[in-house]
């Protein structure tokens, strides 16, 4: 089964940047659609971005043009480079994987917090 950890959170000022990553273990994830979700206090989890097994991207217009997501298959993990981060990028960032239209893998959520 695979199991993901997202790693990279922390503290940060406005403008400032953060790279996350989420390392899969237990078996290859090349051949999967992959995403980054995020979960503010007290709202529902959004989708943030999706990466397919080819590369190709697509993103929440809340993000667009600052983040960017990434693989690399070689190392079996997923990034999500975010600049230009804003109070209300404020979450707990959970990355997925998935494994069919009814299999949804998740990682524990690494919490990020854009605040002077």
């Amino acid at each position: 089964q695979v199991q993901l950890v997202e790693s990279g959170g922390g503290l940060v000022q406005p403008g400032g940047s953060l790279r996350l990553s989420c390392a899969a273990s237990g078996s290859s994830i090349s051949i999967y659609v992959m995403g980054w979700y995020r979960q503010a206090p007290g709202k529902q989890r959004e989708w943030v971005a999706t990466i397919s097994s080819g590369g190709s991207t697509t993103y929440a217009d809340s993000v667009k043009g600052r983040f960017t997501i990434s693989r690399d298959n070689t190392k079996n993990t997923m990034y999500l480079q975010m600049n230009s981060l804003k109070p209300e990028d404020t979450a707990v960032y959970y990355c997925n994987v998935r494994l069919s239209a009814y299999v949804n893998v998740w990682g524990q959520g690494t919490q990020v917090t854009a605040s002077s």
